[in-house]
């Protein structure tokens, strides 16, 4: 069987610098790929290439292949949101804060199904809201994101990534800025809807120990370049290329200085845009 997404020779770059360099991934159907690397590794500029959410400065080269199917800036368009959708890091910068969060989770399906009845996407809505866990959601739809708490808002981040029935699902960083008991609830909900909805997964991180818990194959970002793939046993246990093995021997620890570095004397500056890690 094809694999559901193939990046070739993906190149992204801004005026001369490139913050990705000629890299080449699949993915599986129900598989979930884990994309690690420090901040400015071009984990991030790669999700929002596949995404057609890169600036209009951006120079791209190389090929994306989803569902067999090679696809431009326009298709990914198309497809973001229906086909392919993303969890973002920051629920409270993703959210609308002066809207009630079921009409925002309503307007993710609205934007791909525009006739649908407004009982039926209310419906929709609640088991959106259920399926992720969010308690009471027939009158909790009415609320607003400061009226949940940071791992409620990323299980509505889902529910509105989710409610179109995706095939593809981008998580970038989704347990970054969540405590570590919040972290494994979100981690396990992942799971979960991956299992129910044979979702196939592209799961974005710097965090090993939590990549380590729910990816399949773990491919590891250096300054823009891919410098190892292998499934995630093998890459936890025999590391091939030493950026592998320091990233896993600077893992944080109890007694790990986080003012500090991950690497010290490695890339911790972003590569482009502020937002492109």
């Amino acid at each position: 069987m094809p694999p559901l997404l193939e990046v070739a020779n993906l190149t992204i770059a801004f005026g001369e610098k490139k913050v990705v360099d000629d890299i080449s991934f699949t993915l599986a159907t129900g598989e979930t790929l884990g994309l690690v690397g420090e901040s400015g590794s071009g984990k991030s500029a790669t999700s929002l290439a596949l995404l057609g959410l890169l600036p209009p400065s951006a120079r791209v080269s190389g090929s994306i292949t989803f569902d067999g199917r090679r696809i431009d800036g326009t298709d990914l368009r198309q497809l973001r949101g229906s086909s392919i959708a993303m969890i973002f890091q920051e629920p409270m910068t993703a959210l609308n804060p002066v809207m009630r969060i079921g009409r925002q989770i309503g307007e993710a399906l609205l934007a791909h199904h525009p006739r649908t009845p407004r009982e039926e996407v209310r419906a929709r809505v609640i088991v959106a809201m259920q399926e992720v866990g969010l308690p009471s959601p027939e009158t909790r739809l009415r609320d607003y994101p400061h009226q949940f708490s940071g791992g409620q808002r990323q299980r509505i981040l889902i529910a509105m990534a989710l409610i179109n029935r995706p095939r593809l699902l981008i998580a970038d960083e989704p347990t970054t800025a969540l405590d570590v008991t919040v972290q494994a609830q979100i981690l396990a909900l992942l799971r979960t809807l991956r299992e129910t909805h044979g979702l196939t997964m592209l799961f974005i991180s710097h965090d090993l120990a939590v990549v380590s818990q729910i990816a399949d194959r773990v491919a590891v970002m250096q300054r823009g370049r891919l410098v190892e793939q292998a499934p995630s046993a093998q890459l936890f246990q025999h590391p091939q290329h030493e950026y592998t093995r320091r990233l896993l021997a600077s893992a944080p620890t109890m007694h790990t200085d986080r003012s500090k570095p991950l690497l010290q004397g490695t890339e911790t500056q972003g590569t482009g845009p502020s937002s492109l890690r």
